[in-house]
Parts: C-alpha cells; structure tokens; sequence
C-alpha cells in the first residue's frame, strides 16, 4: 500500500468517525489553488475543517503536532475560499479539527487552531 492510499484509508476511518458522531460529511479531500482539506464536515451549525493525520508510533513526534503553522495557514486560506465559492458568508460558524491516529486510537481535537 502506498502513502496515498494509506492516507486515503485513514482518512475515510476519520469520515466514518465524524458520521458516527452526527456529523454530515461534506467534502473529502477538497483541493483548490490555496490548498487541501482533508474533511469538510457539518457539525449541527459549525462547518468543520479537518486535517487527518496518521502515525505508526509516535517515534516522530504525535501526529497532530505535524500540523504546523504553514500547514495551518494554508488550510485556512483553502476554508476561506471553499465559504466564498459556496456563497457562505463571513459570519457562518465555523471550526478546525485535527484528527490524530495514533494505531488504533483515533481523537478529534476539536477548534485545534
């Protein structure tokens, strides 16, 4: 199994643990010139962003603490675009998540940054 595909797998582990928990999933892997985000959710009348993140062991470091202030930035800038191509206004409720897999263990930081 390649990287993509690992990260695909995982990423559809979080999806399924955001339906679980009540959540619509909107978009997965929703890319655009300012960036990607791996979830967009809605969460009763929050719009989620998530970053997955996976790792083995944490030999390297938590997964959650991979994402760092550049890869923070651009899913914001993505966000923003993602609101504005969907005609969301400024003032629509919104968070971002980070979903840490660490082996089998799976948590939401929700409102990470």
């Amino acid at each position: 199994m390649n990287k993509r595909q690992l990260g695909s797998r995982y990423e559809q582990l979080a999806a399924a643990h955001f339906e679980k928990r009540g959540c619509i999933v909107l978009e997965k892997n929703y890319r655009c010139r300012q960036g990607e985000i791996d979830l967009i959710c809605r969460d009763k009348q929050y719009l989620v962003f998530a970053e997955v993140k996976y790792r083995r062991s944490e030999a390297y470091g938590s997964p959650a603490e991979a994402v760092d202030c550049r890869k923070q930035k651009r899913i914001r800038e993505a966000a923003r675009y993602y609101m504005y191509s969907h005609r969301m206004g400024e003032d629509t409720p919104c968070r971002f998540d980070v979903v840490s897999i660490l082996g089998d263990r799976i948590e939401v930081i929700e409102n990470a940054f």
